[in-house]
């Protein structure tokens, strides 16, 4: 879970809450440290506390309760612009009647720096995202795509070592959402700046970042790298809210160890690995990755628990296969298979058997 009191930490919350109303938290006992250079992501559902976090963290929102710390500096009472963090928003809050020049300027008049050294930093961070011709431009002139790179340029002209962006992606297209995080990733690595990254995109927060931070409740629920988080989620909201997951519900029958065996409300017993369950007799949520669903039997090792499956859907999405089924009395059973030349197309109302290997197989809360 969330870590605390590591003293390489370069932001670190400590036991941070937040009520708006004294009564209701909306961020509860929050402990994280993040290191000097990590790109970390807060992800969740609206309402999970991840932006009201971002915004303690940014000075525009005070912690109920709590310390919050920047190279071990406590910020809580140090203003928005006094603590030297870089802001990137989804609307890109740049100044109409000024030029791009103008608004990366800006920052830098604020900090007192002369107008040479001005001219030569904007210059250098309009390079950075490419958009070093359209100095002259204003906001109004450029694209969405443009204005979301001047803003990023804006919020790293002044060579922060922090940047904290809240959905920035939120209102461009697919294609170039994703073009765009490439690029934001790049770069920060390139210049070795602390990123803090709020979204609600899974696609995104796996992509993009070192770790990833799931809140849920004003929680974390599970803080880890991408690969971590979605091969070994830690309990039921991570493995539903993190790509999609298969669940079967059933009782604990066994437990010893790294095995646990469930009987499914369906009668069937199947090998688990027990993630969050503890007792004999206790409900669980079984979660299973639906690339981790054999349809072919045979390739898996003697002694894996196969199941009878019925075919509701076989759907063509080009590099995939995405078939839906009927599984342990659940109509909402999908397997993703690659689009391979030796991949069977299986037909609505076929029965089939289908196995996974029980490391594969998690058992969650209920």
């Amino acid at each position: 879970m969330a870590d605390s009191g590591n003293t390489g930490a370069f932001v670190e919350f400590e036991r941070v809450q937040k009520s708006y109303d004294g009564e209701i938290l909306v961020v509860k006992d929050l402990n994280l440290s993040m290191p000097k250079g990590e790109f970390l992501t807060m992800l969740g559902p609206s309402g999970s506390g991840k932006t009201t976090c971002l915004m303690m963290l940014a000075g525009f929102e005070t912690a109920t309760h709590g310390e919050i710390r920047l190279d071990g500096v406590s910020i809580n009472n140090i203003p928005p612009h006094k603590r030297g963090i870089g802001m990137v928003f989804q609307n890109y809050a740049l100044f109409p009647h000024m030029t791009i020049a103008e608004n990366l300027s800006f920052p830098l008049e604020v900090r007192k720096i002369d107008k040479s050294d001005r001219e030569a930093k904007v210059m250098r961070a309009l390079d950075m995202v490419e958009m070093g011709a359209f100095g002259g431009r204003r906001p109004s002139q450029l694209s969405g795509g443009q204005q979301q790179r001047v803003a990023l340029a804006r919020a790293l002209v002044f060579e922060p070592e922090l940047v904290l962006m809240d959905e920035p992606l939120g209102a461009l297209d697919k294609q170039l959402r994703e073009k765009m995080q490439f690029e934001i990733t790049h770069l920060a690595h390139e210049l070795g700046i602390t990123v803090v990254y709020v979204t609600h995109d899974q696609t995104e927060a796996l992509t993009m970042s070192d770790r990833v931070a799931v809140f849920e409740d004003g929680r974390i629920q599970q803080l880890a790298p991408p690969d971590k988080l979605y091969e070994e989620p830690e309990n039921s909201f991570v493995a539903q809210f993190i790509g999609e997951n298969n669940t079967l519900e059933g009782v604990v029958n066994e437990i010893s160890g790294e095995r646990a065996v469930v009987q499914l409300d369906s009668g069937d017993l199947i090998d688990c690995k027990p993630i969050n369950v503890s007792k004999v007799g206790e409900r669980t949520q079984v979660s299973i990755r639906p690339e981790r669903v054999e349809f072919n039997v045979d390739r898996l090792q003697e002694g894996t628990h196969r199941l009878k499956a019925e075919v509701l859907e076989f759907i063509y999405m080009g590099d995939i296969f995405r078939t839906r089924l009927r599984v342990a009395g659940r109509d909402d059973f999908v397997v993703k298979t690659r689009n391979a030349p030796d991949q069977v197309r299986l037909q609505p109302g076929q029965e089939i058997e289908i196995g996974w290997l029980p490391e594969d197989c998690r058992a969650l809360d209920a």
